[in-house]
């Protein structure tokens, strides 16, 4: 995870996304920096639109952090967690839209 933070800090700060800038923006912060995972990184992002994806996984998170709280609130206290588990990648990309947005 915080291989895409280095990136859309690096995105939103107007840099270029590279193995040299992600790895200096991990070591900076104290991170272990694993050079496969930063070049598997930045051969991901190439070609893609940032802000676009961003638009979209807050669209697409929205709607479910929305039904969440409905959700919980007709089942039992058992299958209201394991939906709050399903839907914590979803909300955090809800979060991460507003941040970057």
């Amino acid at each position: 995870m915080e291989y895409i933070y280095a990136a859309l800090l690096l995105y939103k700060s107007g840099k270029d996304i590279t193995e040299e800038t992600v790895t200096a923006v991990l070591q900076a912060a104290g991170v272990e920096v694993n050079d496969a995972r930063a070049k598997a990184l930045v051969a991901a992002l190439d070609g893609v639109n940032i802000e676009e994806a961003m638009a979209t996984a807050a669209v697409a998170a929205a709607p479910a952090a929305a039904a969440a709280p409905a959700a919980a609130e007709e089942a039992p206290a058992e299958e209201a967690a394991a939906e709050e588990e399903d839907h914590s990648e979803e909300n955090g990309m809800a979060g991460l839209g507003a941040l970057f947005g």
